[in-house]
């Protein structure tokens, strides 16, 4: 089941890591053009109101050093990687009863618990291959457009929290896709739930507020922080950890008590 799964999402997962190393190739061969005019780039920067770049992500002291500069084009690259794990999410358990084959896989002899285990495991594993190639294309692109020495600690960090925004919308996905009866379409739901969290993170950003920060994970690693401290924030770890957590296992438990309705 596990295979099948893996094998199902194939096209998907190739698409969505194409798609992030094509960015992430695309934004730091930009880094060169950009450190080489960064006084110039520096003080068109600062002819925007305070609260825009904020909400943008732009730090102007930083713009002109690699990580500085990855940083600020990282926020675009994790707002596609969170709509793959949501759309991944949303679909991976909706889709047996989107496509009228839930009772058909239900008459296996497999338990709920199995069945649920091996989505999960797939698309988890979906999302570790993604990552894997993105990093080592991150890695590889900055090697490549620094010149300087930087710190690869703060570059693997900064990449590595793809992976944890990742798995946080992957779980939040199951879940929503367990809460809502009938989703009629994966994508909307995914594209809106994705678009509103990022909108409250811009929004968090021009507020200056660490409480608000809990309300969106787009606002849970701060680049600046990682970059001072080669460490993420624990407490916020450490509820993006508890909402995981917490989301999976509440998936195990809705699964297993659903009625599933036969064709």
């Amino acid at each position: 089941m596990f295979l099948h799964e893996l094998k199902a999402y194939r096209k998907s997962t190739i698409t969505w890591t194409l798609t992030l190393v094509g960015l992430i190739i695309l934004f730091l061969s930009m880094f060169p053009a950009i450190s080489q005019e960064a006084e110039a780039f520096k003080k068109l920067m600062e002819g925007f109101p305070e609260e825009i770049r904020l909400a943008l992500g732009l730090s102007v002291e930083n713009i002109g050093s690699i990580l500085g500069f990855y940083s600020y084009v990282f926020l675009y690259i994790s707002l596609f990687g969170a709509i793959q794990a949501m759309i991944l999410g949303v679909s991976i358990l909706s889709k047996e009863v989107r496509e009228k084959t839930a009772d058909f896989l239900l008459t296996k002899p497999v338990t709920r618990t199995q069945i649920v285990t091996s989505k999960l495991l797939a698309a988890f594993t979906s999302l570790l291959i993604t990552n894997v190639f993105y990093l080592g294309a991150a890695t590889m692109m900055a090697s490549l457009v620094e010149t300087k020495e930087y710190s690869t600690k703060v570059l693997l960090l900064l990449s590595l929290t793809l992976f944890f925004l990742q798995l946080f919308f992957l779980a939040m996905g199951i879940l929503i896709s367990l809460a809502v009866p009938k989703i009629k379409s994966v994508l909307s739901i995914s594209l809106g739930t994705v678009f509103a969290f990022f909108i409250i993170g811009a929004l968090v950003s021009t507020t200056g507020d660490e409480a608000l920060r809990y309300l969106t994970p787009f606002k849970y690693f701060d680049f600046a922080y990682i970059m001072q401290n080669s460490s993420y924030e624990s407490s916020f770890m450490m509820v993006a950890i508890a909402f995981i957590v917490i989301a999976i296992t509440a998936s195990y438990l809705i699964y297993s008590k659903r009625d599933i309705h036969a064709v």
